[in-house]
């Protein structure tokens, strides 16, 4: 019997953890269709929703769901999204650390790292991605289809291949420094004292 209730306990405390990082998550509905199934009396409608869900920092996920009700199906969606979540590098946790193309179906998404300042330059579906991911600067465009399906597929595409220097540092076997350079002020004071 003390054993059921210690078990429980471990249990909770492991619950409250995963309770509290979903509070912390951000939620975004980019699009909400309604959908008809036609049937032998005449069609049944329902709905189909895209959310991407966040935490702010680094983690980003998409899902879409369908259901008779809007909340139903947007309930759905999170819990896809929540499932999927993926880790993208971020440079100064406000931007990315290179410039990126993803391609999905007739999508083709174009993303670029920006200067501070900048702010989120982007259309649509892809605007949810970026404030749900943390991202602060960066300007992206796309070429192609403007469905929110695509759109969101063909971001999540360039994100997944997405590398630090770090990462790339550690598979060549050398410093990051060898891999970064120097950045451009470094540059331009080398220059000037030469």
């Amino acid at each position: 019997m003390a054993q059921a209730g210690g078990r429980g306990r471990r249990d909770r405390g492991r619950d409250d953890r995963r309770n509290r990082e979903e509070s912390d998550l951000v939620e975004k509905l980019v699009s909400i269709n309604r959908v008809a199934k036609v049937v032998k009396g005449g069609r049944r409608f329902g709905f189909a929703a895209i959310v991407v869900v966040g935490d702010g920092k680094g983690r980003v996920g998409h899902g879409s769901g369908k259901a008779r009700e809007v909340p139903e199906a947007i309930r759905k969606a999170t819990e896809q999204a929540k499932r999927e979540m993926v880790r993208v590098p971020l440079r100064e946790g406000r931007t990315f650390h290179h410039d990126i193309r993803g391609r999905f179906g007739a999508g083709l998404v174009v993303v670029r790292a920006a200067p501070p300042g900048t702010g989120i330059i982007a259309g649509g579906p892809m605007r949810a991605i970026f404030e749900c991911l943390g991202v602060q600067d960066v300007v992206a465009k796309s070429v192609g289809t403007s469905n929110p399906h695509n759109m969101i597929k063909a971001t999540f595409a360039g994100l997944a291949g997405a590398t630090s220097p770090r990462a790339v540092a550690a598979r060549r076997g050398r410093k990051v420094s060898d891999i970064v350079g120097r950045r451009d002020g470094q540059v331009k004071e080398e220059q000037v004292s030469a």
